[in-house]
């Protein structure tokens, strides 16, 4: 995920705050017969944010509304998505049913908070567009269908597979807002995949910082895609999650560059976050011994890959295992003694370079 420099960025929406759009013009046009435009929601922070709307449909005893998400500046896969609310009344003492409808996705796997066979629609924007839909009726009963066209092609482009939501995205939202670059949504998803994978029994768990690195790793250890887990940059996110929801084996993959900065102890492995100098490479193998000459070669360099091609093969191999031994001890420290944690190194190839096990 790429982040811009530290300037003032647009917020933008949840799928879930333009679910409560959508939802609360389509239940006014229902009652009423008329849609109000733009609509107005409470987002459970006191904001009360107007969303134009780019669909209005009114038929007998169903009406549909559609409000483009806008994610600001967030680099969100569905940033442009139009989401779809259609409501029809409900059964007397139904109450508020959540649908489905296309690009959508559905639950398969337990762990996440929703059960098995439930549309994907979180907590937090069912609650939001139940309190929309109870400001307009006190005992609201009423099928509310979500959908999103194109939204099996934007899922192929999420975790929402490897979590057990099959058929399209998931309506998500705690706050209704999209801080941008925050990454809260990334990490969300680390730790649904945690969720799921606990809920499914896994006792080994694989989070890789990238594709490579991932396939790697499946392959070292034969890992079912459940046990995989797309860390990215955020160790720090994995860790302290892992912390408080423990697995009895956690591995950490990735190219040796993102985990020399996780040996000096940096969380967020982003470009942008942290970075490894050649004086950061000249210590450590100071504290390996090693003579001058090799000291003097990282030193000069600008990267730990740069830093590799200077030194001879011996304190190459050097080099890399202390810094697999060290990452390792950070990840452990910040898992905690119920996960047993060890760091696999690979190179683009998908090279196992080093191993660090307990």
């Amino acid at each position: 995920m790429a982040r811009k420099p530290n300037t003032v960025l647009r917020r933008g929406w949840t799928t879930g705050a333009c679910a409560t759009a959508a939802a609360s013009a389509a239940y006014e046009a229902l009652l009423t017969g008329a849609f109000p435009d733009p609509v107005a929601i409470a987002l459970p922070g006191g904001e009360f944010p107007s969303f134009p709307l780019a669909l209005k449909e009114l038929a007998a005893g169903c009406a549909r509304a559609g409000v483009l998400k806008d994610a600001g500046d967030d680099p969100d896969v569905t940033h442009g998505a139009l989401v779809i609310a259609e409501l029809r009344h409900g059964a007397p003492g139904s109450g508020v049913v959540f649908r489905a409808g296309p690009g959508v996705g559905t639950v398969t796997l337990p762990g996440l908070d929703l059960a098995v066979g439930a549309p994907a629609i979180t907590t937090g924007p069912r609650a939001m567009i139940a309190a929309a839909l109870a400001s307009r009726h006190p005992t609201p009963d009423v099928d509310v269908t979500l959908s999103i066209p194109g939204g099996e092609t934007l899922a192929a482009k999420t975790m929402n597979a490897r979590l057990g939501i099959v058929g399209g995205l998931s309506i998500l939202g705690t706050t209704g807002i999209v801080v941008p670059y925050s990454c809260s949504a990334w990490i969300a998803s680390i730790e649904r995949g945690v969720d799921v994978a606990r809920a499914a029994g896994i006792a080994h768990i694989a989070a890789a910082t990238g594709r490579g690195s991932e396939a790697a790793v499946q392959r070292l250890y034969g890992l079912p895609e459940i046990a995989l887990i797309d860390m990215g940059d955020f160790a720090g996110g994995l860790l302290k999650y892992l912390r408080r929801h423990p697995v009895p084996r956690l591995t950490v993959a990735g190219g040796i560059g993102k985990l020399a900065k996780l040996a000096e102890g940096h969380l967020d492995l982003h470009s942008s976050r942290s970075r490894i100098a050649g004086a950061d490479l000249a210590r450590r193998l100071e504290r390996c011994a090693a003579p001058a000459d090799a000291v003097a070669a990282a030193r000069a360099t600008e990267s730990v890959g740069a830093a590799l091609a200077a030194l001879d093969a011996p304190w190459a191999g050097t080099l890399t295992r202390s810094i697999v031994d060290d990452a390792r001890k950070v990840a452990q420290d910040r898992a905690g003694p119920a996960v047993d944690v060890d760091i696999a190194a690979f190179d683009r190839a998908g090279t196992l370079l080093a191993h660090a096990k307990a």
